[in-house]
């Protein structure tokens, strides 16, 4: 086999059978992204290929990551106006047509990460083969940024799949395995993972006559009103999970298939222009500054010297009630050997019970249903502390309590187990207080409900050992959560910063104002739901403990929090709070006042901004931006706003605090 070195992205090389085989791995980086020179190289090669026309192609990596991860997102940001913007696609568009005009057959041969512009070059050429493993996943996420596919990717889905399944697949962002990706339509073969994507795309070429091509499918036939049908319903659908004037990208996509859907060319010029402009956008811009911001909390979990051999394969979880019991639930999900313990098996039971609805709920197969629930075990006497790697304690909230399980937990954990607390009241220094290594002790507080939340606070106590804390950190990424390393103080930052906003929204009906008005003005604001579901959701009885202990002067708005508690009604899980709950839904009705809405979605946002100063200003957390990162990921807060800290930095709505 002869090998082209010349390019420092791209290897060319050229078998016996006259297949040319280019692999790409870019220089520097972890991941294959699709930058501004990886680009002009694969221009370059193609230049060379076109004058020595080999028999096939085949693009592969040779990163473990995948395929391509999408272009390079970085570059984004140094674009300085929507002509710069355009002309990049543009330089891509034609790069891509290159690439499918080539006359020899092309294939892409992928595994892991195939997303965004690393599918758009993939659908450019003849024939996909994919390998059939747990790490493959196929689809385009850029919706998620405030844009759409732009590297042709839009215009050749709708070709190869039609315009209603395109667009689902962009507008869901949804990241498909092989196995989905070709029941859809984007791969035209799967590997077995035991299998090798080497022999099936050397036989997707071989099989081919002289001179044939793989037929492209032309689906974008469609009339002006079959589409006009359609691109109403699905405006309908986003409409659901995101607002026009919040994320205009699902609608500028829709618009734009429902006046040109039907034509190639129209299509691509359209991606140009209307993503160019998408991307010079404040929306888009503040969703790439979250998408940075995750990588940051990612970041955290990397593990250093002190922690290089440590791995969390085996959970201990010490209380079996509805926290307990679904921390329990998620590890075992996400693959880990559990072991879960409370006084009596009637308390564990229910957990139990609640695990196998969420397995089934995710996972694809009673096989792997079957292999969550047996890494799932109940365990009254406590055996598994002693074989845990991690130790979470779970139990009510009293110090007494907590400080005599710590002080046997220790005794029996192995020396470099993660001992954690899920304590969201009681200061960490005061539980660590009797155990002989106090510095094992940290914090980690996850949010309800587990399986939805993404965020998991790792406390550090003034007593906490910092390789404890990385173990948090490393734990939390484990099983799929974003790490916040947080100071241990009351309310931590999640918590402190909502309560007052849950208090104003208390204030606010007092003052006559409709619950329905409140969390409109929440939702016009940009928060996922507003203050008075979010404690429904939470629980009054939570919301009255948390606010007693972080604004213990406000007694006008947590008196009647506490009345209704009084009365039993808690809120989602008892029936009844604020708002009557009927199959997990509440019962708003409409706003009263639909022209305040801004104003009072600004007085409600404007408590909680001003805490996030103060949290800032008092080290809770150690940057503007990792506050950024766990209000957006930990309450919701509007993320195409950038974050609290980034918002107010943009509008200049308040002071500066000092602590």
């Amino acid at each position: 086999m002869t090998e082209n070195t010349e390019f420092r992205h791209w290897q060319l090389k050229r078998d016996a059978e006259d297949i040319a085989w280019l692999v790409l791995d870019r220089e520097g980086e972890k991941v294959n992204s699709l930058s501004r020179e990886v680009l002009l190289e694969l221009d370059a090669v193609l230049a060379k290929l076109e004058e020595d026309l080999p028999r096939g192609l085949v693009i592969y990596s040779a990163k473990k990551s995948g395929f391509i991860a999408g272009a390079d997102i970085r570059e984004f940001d140094h674009q300085t106006d929507a002509t710069e913007a355009k002309a990049g696609i543009e330089m891509a568009h034609t790069l891509f047509d290159r690439l499918e005009a080539l006359p020899c057959y092309t294939v892409a041969s992928i595994h892991g990460f195939c997303l965004g512009g690393g599918l758009e070059l993939a659908l450019a050429c003849d024939y996909r083969v994919a390998l059939d493993s747990e790490s493959t996943r196929i689809g385009f996420p850029e919706i998620q940024l405030g844009i759409f596919p732009a590297f042709g990717g839009t215009a050749r889905s709708i070709r190869l799949l039609g315009g209603r399944k395109a667009l689902e697949l962009i507008l869901t962002a949804r990241s498909l395995r092989a196995q989905a990706a070709r029941g859809l339509g984007l791969v035209d073969k799967v590997v077995s993972e035991h299998g090798s994507l080497h022999w099936a795309a050397r036989k997707a070429i071989v099989k081919q006559r002289k001179g044939h091509r793989a037929s492209r499918l032309n689906r974008m036939s469609s009339s002006p009103g079959t589409r006009q049908i359609i691109a109403k319903a699905m405006e309908a659908q986003v409409s659901k999970r995101a607002r026009r004037d919040h994320y205009p990208a699902p609608y500028v996509l829709i618009d734009l298939w429902r006046k040109v859907g039907d034509d190639f060319n129209a299509m691509l010029k359209g991606e140009a222009e209307k993503a160019s402009e998408l991307l010079m956008g404040d929306v888009s811009r503040n969703l790439r500054r979250v998408f940075r911001l995750q990588e940051q909390l990612k970041e955290l979990a990397k593990p250093n010297n002190s922690t290089a051999n440590w791995q969390a394969r085996r959970v201990h979880v010490v209380g079996a009630g509805v926290m307990g019991g679904d921390i329990a639930a998620w590890c075992a999900l996400r693959g880990l050997e559990v072991t879960l313990q409370d006084r009596e098996m009637k308390y564990v039971a229910p957990a139990l019970k609640r695990a196998e609805v969420l397995f089934k709920k995710k996972l694809r197969s009673s096989a792997k249903v079957a292999a969550a629930k047996s890494r799932l075990m109940a365990d009254v006497s406590g055996d598994g502390i002693q074989r845990a790697d991690v130790i979470i304690e779970a139990i009510f909230e009293n110090l007494e309590a907590k400080q005599q399980l710590f002080t046997e937990l220790e005794q029996k954990a192995k020396p470099d187990a993660l001992l954690a607390s899920n304590t969201s009241a009681i200061p960490l220094e005061d539980i660590a207080a009797g155990l002989q290594q106090p510095q094992r002790l940290i914090g980690l507080h996850f949010f309800n409900p587990v399986a939805k939340m993404p965020l998991v606070e790792v406390v550090r106590g003034s007593q906490s050992d910092s390789s404890d804390i990385k173990k948090g950190c490393m734990f939390s990424q484990r099983i799929g959560k974003f790490p916040l390393p947080v100071k241990s103080a009351p309310g931590f930052l999640v918590n402190r910063v909502l309560a007052p906003y849950m208090l104003e929204a208390v204030n606010l009906l007092d003052e006559g104002h409709s619950m329905a008005t409140i969390d409109a003005a929440a939702e016009t604001f940009g928060m996922p739901m507003g203050p008075i579901e979010l404690v429904d959701t939470v629980g009054l009885d939570v919301a009255v403990s948390v606010s007693k202990k972080l604004a213990p002067d406000n007694i006008k708005a947590i008196e009647p929090l506490q009345a209704m508690v009084d009365a039993g009604k808690l809120g989602k899980k008892s029936g009844e709070g604020f708002y009557l709950w009927k199959k997990d839904r509440p019962e708003k009705g409409k706003p009263s006042d639909m022209v305040a809405l801004d104003i009072l979605g600004e007085r409600l946002i404007k408590p909680l901004l001003e805490e996030c100063r103060c949290c800032l200003a008092e080290d809770i957390v150690d940057s503007a931006d990792l506050l950024d990162a766990g209000v957006i990921f930990g309450t919701g807060f509007a993320p195409f706003r950038g974050g609290p800290m980034h918002y107010l930095e943009e509008s200049k709505l308040l002071p500066e605090v000092t602590p």
